[in-house]
């Protein structure tokens, strides 16, 4: 099985190299602020002569705004636009260009209606202090050095990494994988370089291919199993809070830089904004820890994990749970579990975003109408059961994945459940059908739901 695989070190530069991959990424920059500016230019000029009775025939000839339409009219303009074009790699003109033909495209497929989600808005300029320094090279020398403690990338020569790229070696000389690009970006006052790589992976089975688990993900706890685990939730922002505010008072105390009066922050400002940048960026890499080493573990000891389908969005909207709900990352389980579970041949449940799983009854069914936040533990006034509400929800989740199996061919398209729980004393029913198979992502529709309501999508 083939997949798309990133390998991600750090690296250690000398100063020279930094001003080189510095020199890389603001060549990225500019021709995206020119081709950004060529673009607007060109749309703004057909709009005047529109205004004017202008035919369509004889207005300005549009921009192509896809890749090779940008690079074909950046290639010509370059000798003035960037006179010192040969002192950097063409990847790095690409990689801006490649930038805003993506963000064209998700904008006009947004405005079309064919891109899902939220409005996509109109690219803009970027800034040189403001935006993440970031370079991809796809042609050129990309290797790993054979003492796996260097890489090679097309004119920057050798670079050092903090870490060994054994693992990444390894795949490359047994031939089962192959690197399809590199990205070298400055993240949290630390350069990293990623590489995109195509790896054959052999097929796998969860250890306990059988094994089914429901995953209730909350603040508390930062899941709760169906088996009676309660993994903690380490609230890595909340611990590094008072730091990151102290640091940022330090900061606010400096002279920063100033665009209206053209101000540039005074030196200590920008030792201040490193230290301030490293401490987020500690938080999130501690985070992001945690998580791979969940995901990781649920996928390899359980062939069918469920989990729910979260409205993330809209659970921010909370303004005394928001920081709490982004520290603990809802979303980014359901990422990684989504393509863990397929590697590791297993199989991903979404339950339905409506699914009553915190307000039925692990023991006979009976769903209430009300739940508060408040209630900690779900009394059943119907068969007496007294258990902790997410351990209750998960085990619902669990019980999906039988009914799900035994309930007809296949996933079938369809949004759900679209309202909430109204009928007290409702007894869970029989869902609609839809499976998935190992390696599948679908979604368990909801209870006592209209056929044409409740069928599932399969990712």
């Amino acid at each position: 099985m083939k997949t798309i695989q990133a390998y991600r070190f750090a690296l250690d530069l000398t100063p020279s190299q930094e001003r080189d991959l510095l020199a890389h990424t603001g060549a990225a920059r500019v021709a995206h602020n020119w081709a950004l500016a060529k673009v607007k230019a060109v749309m703004e000029q057909r709009t005047a002569e529109r205004s004017y009775g202008v035919p369509d025939e004889l207005l300005t000839p549009s921009l192509s705004w896809s890749l090779a339409g940008l690079r074909k009219a950046w290639n010509a303009a370059k000798s003035d636009a960037a006179p010192w074009w040969t002192e950097v790699s063409k990847e790095a003109f690409n990689t801006g260009l490649d930038a805003l033909a993506r963000g064209l495209k998700n904008w006009a497929d947004s405005r079309s209606g064919k891109r899902a989600g939220r409005p996509v808005g109109f690219p803009r300029f970027k800034s040189r202090r403001r935006t993440t320094p970031s370079v991809r090279f796809t042609t050129g020398a990309i290797r790993v050095e054979p003492d796996r403690t260097h890489v090679v990338l097309p004119r920057l020569g050798r670079l050092k990494l903090h870490e060994s790229a054994r693992k990444l070696a390894r795949r490359l000389d047994n031939g089962t994988a192959r690197i399809m690009s590199a990205t070298a970006r400055r993240d949290g006052g630390r350069w990293h370089v990623s590489f995109t790589v195509e790896v054959e992976h052999a097929e796998r089975r969860p250890a306990p291919q059988d094994s089914v688990v429901g995953v209730d993900v909350g603040i508390k706890h930062l899941a709760v199993l169906s088996t009676g685990e309660l993994v903690d939730n380490p609230r890595h922002l909340v611990t590094a809070q008072q730091q990151m505010r102290a640091l940022g008072r330090a900061l606010s105390r400096k002279t920063g830089p100033d665009r209206r009066i053209g101000r540039r922050p005074s030196k200590r400002w920008e030792r201040a904004a490193a230290r301030l940048g490293r401490a987020h960026a500690r938080v999130a890499n501690l985070r992001r820890d945690g998580l791979h080493k969940l995901t990781t573990r649920l996928a390899r000891e359980h062939g069918t994990v469920v989990v729910e389908d979260l409205n993330v969005t809209g659970m921010l909207a909370n303004r005394k749970l928001a920081r709490h709900i982004t520290d603990a990352g809802f979303a980014e389980i359901r990422r990684q579990l989504a393509y863990k579970t397929d590697w590791n041949g297993g199989r991903l449940l979404i339950a339905d975003r409506w699914y009553p799983s915190s307000k039925t009854c692990s023991g006979c069914g009976t769903v209430k109408s009300k739940l508060s936040l408040a209630e900690r533990e779900f009394c059943c006034e119907a068969c007496g059961l007294v258990i902790d509400r997410d351990r209750n929800a998960a085990l619902n989740l669990a019980a999906l994945a039988a009914e799900f199996d035994t309930a007809g061919s296949g996933p079938a398209a369809g949004r759900g459940a679209d309202q909430k729980t109204r009928v007290r004393g409702q007894v869970a029913a029989k869902r609609q059908p839809g499976t998935a198979s190992a390696g599948q992502t679908g979604t368990v529709p909801p209870q006592g739901r209209t056929t044409d309501r409740v069928l599932a999508k399969a990712h």
